[in-house]
């Protein structure tokens, strides 16, 4: 008795011939779930109400000579901008300390920073206890920052003078705030002290990524340590020191609470574009032109960040 053969079609069950496509037939075009989209409404409601709309008044409120309470202003036009870069000394003033304070903190913190990251860069016990040290200071306040440092450069009797007299050096005690040329530097080196600890952990992580074979085959040609850090760490760690430097950079320009606490708002030497805008808008009730050195400051930070990567790059390209 002969049992009748079942037949398979291609794409059935049990058969192994790839099911072929119709011709003509179009990719089912998958659209996009709106709903989903109704979760991100609150976030960007916050950034417009908060940020986008504020900073696009800002601009109105630039070109005016709106005193911050009054219903009415007058439109001015470029006048403000004008004004301050022709015409206004304590703005070039605090400009002039602004950058001295930005050269010290990035210079100092991104040297440190990648100094110590390089003898901690292993994960011993010892190196993450003092990665841990290294980084409490960012976890306070700059307010508190600011107190701590104010000690140690009180004269006569802060902790820096009393040390200098202690080890013989008594004739370098002097009023550390009192400088006109240095004070901005020495406040500059408390922000280095806060934030070091936080930058050598971007430094680490840096560091961490770097294949291990690059510094066996660079041993093996017989290179030195210096040799070792120009042509396989430097180049390799750029990216975390483009970070870093750009990180520190905008940190220089918000040092607006560690100043108060160290020294007056007020005080002309220690003046930098931030507690400048401060004094304009709240002391002189000119927010007009306060909203044109916000806009002024915010074009010298893109500036500077964008060149500060540029330099980064070009020269991890030159090694």
């Amino acid at each position: 008795m002969t049992s009748a053969t079942s037949t398979r079609l291609p794409g059935q069950r049990g058969d192994s011939t790839p099911r072929l496509a119709r011709p003509g037939r179009r990719r089912r075009v998958r659209r996009p779930n709106w709903p989903l989209f109704a979760f991100a409404f609150p976030a960007l409601a916050l950034y417009l109400v908060f940020f986008i709309f504020p900073t696009l008044q800002a601009f109105q409120f630039a070109t005016s000579n709106w005193d911050g309470t009054s219903d009415t202003y007058d439109v001015v036009g470029a006048k403000n901008f004008v004004n301050l870069l022709t015409n206004d000394d304590r703005f070039v003033s605090a400009l002039t300390n602004n950058l001295k304070f930005l050269l010290v903190v990035v210079a100092f913190q991104s040297v440190f920073a990648l100094l110590f990251a390089m003898f901690l860069v292993k994960n011993t016990r010892t190196s993450i206890l003092l990665r841990a040290l290294y980084f409490f200071p960012t976890v306070l306040s700059s307010v508190a920052v600011g107190f701590i440092w104010s000690f140690v450069y009180n004269s006569p009797d802060g902790l820096l003078n009393q040390t200098l007299r202690v080890i013989g050096l008594g004739g370098l005690q002097q009023a550390w705030l009192g400088s006109p040329q240095w004070t901005i530097v020495f406040v500059g080196f408390a922000q280095v002290w806060a934030h070091t600890g936080q930058m050598l952990v971007v430094f680490v992580a840096g560091l961490q990524q770097i294949p291990r074979e690059l510094y066996e085959a660079a041993e093996t040609d017989g290179a030195s340590r210096w040799a070792r850090f120009r042509y396989v760490t430097w180049p390799m760690v750029a990216p975390a020191t483009a970070i870093v430097v750009a990180y520190t950079t905008v940190q220089s320009f918000k040092a607006f609470d560690i100043i108060g606490a160290l020294t007056s708002f007020d005080d002309f030497k220690t003046q930098i574009l931030t507690t400048q805008i401060y004094l304009t808008a709240f002391q002189n009730a000119r927010f007009g032109y306060a909203a044109a050195e916000s806009i002024l400051l915010v074009l010298l930070i893109v500036v500077i960040t964008w060149t500060q990567r540029r330099l980064v790059r070009a020269s991890r390209v030159e090694e």
